[in-house]
């Protein structure tokens, strides 16, 4: 009796274990990935060897692009930051807002009402976080910097934010937890100003003795660490920064949040939002001298060795296979930009804009065309495109990514792209310099005529202004040496027409549609 009944469990007990199997295979399926947007300053394109660097060696970035998805027509909305990091987080093309470069003291740019991308990762049970640069604004107009500061990234998103509010080279110079001054005494309060200095603080022109970096243009207003800033700063020193720590700070906080993120029950978002090569550039001791081309390179080995740190965080965490990782720059690079640090003489061979025109601040392809890799090993296939893509389509992309059907109306959803699936990207993009625009379609790029100086001398780059309208052809003419337009009076109405429609009707150029 007991042997018969013994024989009539045991197909239950195995039917009800392949159940539970079945079931937790498809609990795996369709899990969330985490997702980690790792987001450079002033990288360019020629800048990592993946994309034919042969002066610098980024073998950790090369893993990211010969391990995923390495894409020649990726882009950043902007050629400067605060524009390019509005787009990526809202979604939403910066000349819609007039975003602009921001000071370190300015207000909020991002509207609490807004949709952004870490909202919409919240709403699909996302844990989110962002480490590393904001420049977006932070607060109001009058806020005090030794109180909660209000609203910041914490108020459009981000569970977490461990930022510096601006630039390394702008005031002030401190980290900022959750609105809140980290290491604050409030006994020595802080007072920014960027109009003008404070009784007896000491700046590059009244105590140049005091520096250790020189500064070559815009940077002469409050010393940090031997370091002439943007803007004026007085109090607040339990709170500064170590600037040669910076890169090791930040990680260090990548790596806490990855620790304690991976642990738990739901998916994250991370925004590595990275200080390299950014002015100033400061490396660890550790790694001076490491390039051969002074501090730029120096801090791009630096910021190398960081994304090696990070696959090694994941990797420990066990979370690798599960994790999708966006690469990219907020800009193109620039040499000289405020400092005297030999990223100019130093040089050498190597091209940063990876033999495009322009750079940080143009309308040039170099502006705004920038590293942008894909990965996700076990899920994407190594491979190389020519798909456009853009940071703005995350918000689209990642909402089909993760079930959510939110949506903005700039963004595009190239998911299929991102992913290595397609080849086939965006079929046009409107790109921004200094609040000019230019327009981006196949292989074709149209600068409409602008005045305005055709170089900015401080930094020896061309910005891409013209009394003429320019058309290129990127594909046949990736330096764009020959301008076409003349040559092809149909297609550059024909081109010209669709953009001014999309641009709208605040958009006006020196010359319209008229061709010379």
């Amino acid at each position: 009796m007991k042997l018969n009944r013994l024989l009539f469990l045991v197909p239950l007990i195995f039917s009800a274990w392949g159940c539970q199997k079945t079931t937790t295979t498809e609990t795996t399926a369709t899990q969330k990935p985490n997702i980690i947007f790792v987001y450079m300053d002033d990288l360019g394109y020629g800048d990592i060897s993946a994309n034919g660097a042969t002066e610098l060696k980024t073998p950790h970035m090369d893993e990211l692009a010969n391990g995923g998805v390495n894409f020649s027509n990726g882009y950043a909305s902007s050629a400067t930051c605060t524009p390019s990091r509005y787009a990526a987080f809202t979604g939403e093309y910066p000349w819609r807002k007039n975003a602009q470069i921001l000071p370190g003291s300015a207000p909020m740019l991002i509207s609490t009402e807004q949709m952004t991308l870490p909202k919409m990762l919240q709403s699909a049970g996302y844990e989110t976080g962002i480490i590393g640069k904001w420049h977006l604004g932070l607060g109001t107009h009058d806020k005090n910097w030794n109180e909660h500061i209000s609203p910041g990234p914490n108020e459009v998103g981000f569970d977490h934010s461990y930022i510096m509010a601006a630039t390394q080279d702008r005031v002030p110079t401190v980290y900022i937890e959750n609105g809140d001054v980290v290491g604050l005494d409030k006994n020595d309060p802080i007072e920014i100003d960027y109009n003008k200095n404070f009784d007896g603080e000491p700046t590059a022109l009244t105590n140049p003795e005091m520096l250790t970096m020189k500064w070559h243009h815009g940077h002469n207003n409050s010393i940090v660490n031997g370091i002439p800033r943007i803007g004026f700063m007085k109090g607040g020193k339990s709170a500064l920064w170590s600037d040669v720590d910076m890169a090791d700070h930040f990680l260090g906080k990548v790596k806490e949040f990855i620790s304690e993120k991976s642990k738990g029950d739901k998916p994250f978002f991370l925004a590595y939002t990275m200080q390299q090569p950014h002015v100033p550039r400061t490396p660890h001791p550790r790694f001076v001298g490491s390039s051969g081309m002074g501090p730029r390179g120096d801090v791009i080995m630096e910021a190398d060795w960081c994304i090696g740190e990070l696959l090694r965080s994941i990797r420990k965490a066990g979370i690798e296979e599960n994790t999708l990782i966006i690469f990219s720059s907020d800009n193109g690079p620039v040499l000289n930009d405020g400092y005297y640090d030999d990223a100019v003489e130093l040089i050498g061979k190597h091209d940063p804009k990876g033999g495009l025109r322009g750079g940080k601040y143009s309308l040039f392809d170099a502006g705004t065309h920038v590293p942008f890799i894909t990965y996700w090993k076990g899920k994407i296939q190594p491979s190389k495109s020519n798909a456009l893509v853009c940071q703005m389509d995350m918000i689209n992309s990642l909402a089909a990514l993760v079930g959510s059907d939110i949506k903005t109306s700039d963004a595009e959803n190239v998911l299929p792209a991102l992913l290595g699936e397609s080849k086939v990207g965006r079929e046009s993009l409107i790109l921004e310099a200094n609040t000019k625009t230019s327009f981006r379609k196949g292989d074709f790029v149209l600068i409409p005529a602008y005045k305005g100086n055709k170089l900015n001398k401080q930094v020896n780059i061309e910005l891409g202004n013209s009394e003429n309208i320019q058309l290129y052809n990127l594909k046949e003419d990736p330096a764009q040496t020959k301008n076409i337009a003349k040559e092809n009076p149909e297609l550059t109405q024909k081109l010209m027409k669709e953009f001014t429609a999309m641009r709208g009707a605040n958009f006006s150029s020196s010359k319209e549609l008229e061709l010379q």
